[in-house]
């Protein structure tokens, strides 16, 4: 890589790092091409981005940034993955991930919204739901009160429907 080329990777990375909403440091030693490309397509699906870095460069990109926290978990062989709209969504794929191919990736640290979290938290962040089903819950919440006052409304037709019924019939 010429000077050029890293400076150019610097500072693309660093704009990453501002944009991120999550990153999480992953040493992939035990990673094979064909695990390394399926673990891109499930992220990639999700919006989330999976760069392998070199630890000198990673470092420089994430200086001035909240990435800078995250930084020192950056020796060895690294990964970094980078989420931009769901907190959750990067450590729930890498969580899948890593329980059908148990030993192959290490999650070292996480970074959300400027904190700084272990291996532990991330695993705990994996399963909380994520952003679609957040969604979908509020959306629940919020038609509930609106289904009950329907059905409370309707109530009173229904009966009254259900007396002139019983009565046209007595008639006959």
């Amino acid at each position: 890589m010429t000077r050029t080329e890293k400076e150019h990777f610097i500072s693309d990375l660093q704009q990453r790092f501002q944009k991120a909403e999550a990153t999480l440091a992953v040493a992939f030693s035990g990673l094979s091409v064909s695990d390394a490309t399926e673990l891109r397509k499930r992220f990639r699906e999700s919006g989330v981005e999976y760069r392998v870095v070199k630890n000198t460069l990673a470092k420089r990109a994430a200086e001035g940034t909240d990435a800078e926290k995250i930084s020192e978990h950056f020796v060895g062989p690294t990964a970094v993955v980078i989420g931009y709209d769901d907190v959750v969504a990067p450590a729930k794929i890498l969580h899948g991930f890593l329980k059908e191919n148990a030993g192959k990736l290490e999650v070292k640290a996480g970074m959300v919204g400027g904190k700084l979290y272990s291996t532990k938290d991330v695993e705990a962040l994996s399963k909380l739901p994520g952003l679609p089903e957040l969604r979908g819950q509020l959306l629940g919440m919020l038609n509930t009160p609106a289904q009950s006052l329907l059905r409370l409304m309707n109530t009173p037709a229904s009966q009254l429907a259900q007396v002139l019924k019983a009565k046209s019939e007595k008639t006959e």
